[in-house]
């Protein structure tokens, strides 16, 4: 609507411009057939036509008007802005000047006098005329900025929104977690009183019910600023790995490679980031269908000033018109799940820690690597 608002008023704008230019031109073209005319007539009549001029030349004063001789000289000027320090010889050099560019645009206007002698009239556009080229233009840019306003404020409250739907749902999911984990606390209980029930089985369960409690720690703190605390990168990314690799397929190979000079300690809340270490490893592992190598290599960045975390799969790899989408909401490969692991993902690297996720590889049929940069205590 404000583009068809906007090219409206450029065509009605230039349409005025054209006739007032019209107008301007026809009141100079007046004024030299005036001018002619007094050559030709007695002092009687001279006196009446004289009079017509000088209300002629009242009227103009906004277009800039040069008379010359038929050698070009300058005779006299209106509506130009001459500096007041010129001299004589100055002044014409400048009026000379003026007429050189009013020549670029408008032909002048000759005067034929029944002597044989000839002037010219050049003119340029009034300030009016040139002021109101500029209108449609700045129409223009306050609807842009008017759009772009719009845009901002409803982009940030669709965020907005989109934030609260998120977190809501996490928080509820946490609740909802809360009653079958205490259930299971309960079975732990009554495992350990029989003396008959393999007592690594209730290790390996303990294991997992103290991740589930830290999944619902973790999804009722989305929406809430994380405490960072300082932790060790090598030890942060091998324990969430150790975790996952008792979980997933014998088939899958998982590598861990620590190349860096020394240890590197990063500020982080150790339970979302440790859940950003297994939400990509878990996806690798989709993407292989549990049959592949996952490496996950860890580097000092070139000034040393950040760390980075690759994680590597050989699974089915990305499409490239697929490459800028993986992080939107709703985005998935998989049959089932709502597309929310990469978004979540990005949202705790970035948003919580200020670092950056990106895809820095992927070929179809070979695999992916994602690349996680994090800033490290110096």
């Amino acid at each position: 609507m404000g583009l068809v608002i906007g090219i409206t008023s450029l065509i009605y704008t230039e349409l005025l411009v054209d006739e007032l230019r019209q107008r301007e031109y026809d009141q100079i073209d007046f004024f030299a057939k005036v001018q002619a005319k007094l050559a030709t007539m007695g002092t009687e009549d001279n006196a009446d036509v004289t009079f017509l001029l000088m209300e002629v030349i009242k009227g103009n004063d906004l277009i800039p008007v040069v008379l010359t001789d038929d050698k070009g000289e300058p005779i006299s000027s209106k509506n130009i802005e001459l500096p007041s320090d010129l001299n004589y010889v100055q002044r014409m050099d400048y009026l000379k000047k003026e007429v050189q560019e009013m020549k670029k645009n408008y032909a002048p206007i000759k005067i034929d006098f029944t002597d044989g002698e000839e002037q010219y009239i050049y003119y340029a556009d009034s300030k009016l005329v040139r002021n109101l080229r500029f209108a449609p233009m700045i129409q223009l840019s306050v609807l842009a900025i008017l759009a772009l306003a719009a845009y901002l404020v409803f982009s940030t409250s669709r965020r907005a929104e989109q934030n609260q739907v998120w977190a809501g749902l996490a928080k509820e999911t946490a609740h909802q977690l809360g009653t079958p984990i205490s259930s299971l606390v309960a079975w732990i209980e009554y495992f350990k009183t029989d003396e008959d029930f393999d007592q690594s089985i209730i290790e390996e369960l303990q294991k997992d019910i103290t991740r589930l409690e830290m999944i619902t720690a973790r999804f009722s703190n989305i929406g809430s600023e994380p405490v960072l605390k300082p932790a060790n990168l090598e030890s942060s990314v091998r324990g969430a790995v150790e975790y996952m690799s008792k979980r997933i397929s014998a088939k899958v190979s998982m590598n861990v490679h620590y190349n860096l000079e020394g240890q590197a300690d990063i500020n982080i809340s150790l339970p979302l980031f440790e859940w950003v270490v297994e939400n990509l490893c878990r996806n690798a592992v989709d993407a292989m269908n549990g049959v592949g190598r996952l490496d996950i290599t860890m580097e000092l960045t070139q000034h040393k000033t950040s760390v980075t975390i690759d994680v590597k799969d050989t699974g089915k790899g990305i499409p490239k018109n697929k490459l800028n989408k993986v992080f939107n909401p709703g985005y998935t490969t998989k049959k089932r799940g709502w597309g929310l692991g990469l978004t979540l993902v990005k949202r705790i690297v970035e948003d919580y820690h200020k670092g950056k996720i990106i895809v820095l590889e992927s070929i179809p049929g070979e695999g992916t690597t994602f690349r996680i940069t994090m800033p490290i205590i110096v």
